[in-house]
């Protein structure tokens, strides 16, 4: 089995089954990358699943990583909301019209 990002208590909830779980702790280089990978995981699952209640684990990655990054992730988002709105629109473009050549 790959080693791989767990949430902080799932070695406790694994012990209690009567498991023995392996961990360390990630190295600062490795431990950014194996959050990125989380994340990537997290929304494939979400992707695959459907279910909203992966989106908690989607936004617990992703708040994790732009705080080790030191991001302010809700200011970004907000700049970017007002610079060029959000997707509650439910816009879908499929490219750009020639221009009128007359």
């Amino acid at each position: 089995m790959a080693e791989k990002l767990v949430r902080d208590l799932v070695p406790q909830i694994i012990a209690s089954s009567g498991a023995h779980p392996v961990v360390r702790v990630a190295a600062p280089d490795e431990y950014r990358r194996l959050l990125g990978e989380k994340l990537a995981e997290e929304i494939g699952e979400y992707l695959a699943s459907g279910d909203p209640a992966e989106l908690a684990d989607v936004a617990e990655a992703l708040f994790t990583l732009a705080d080790l990054l030191d991001v302010d992730l809700d200011a970004l988002r907000l700049a970017k909301l007002a610079d060029r709105g959000g997707f509650a629109g439910r816009l879908v473009w499929s490219g750009n019209r020639e221009a009128d050549r007359g």
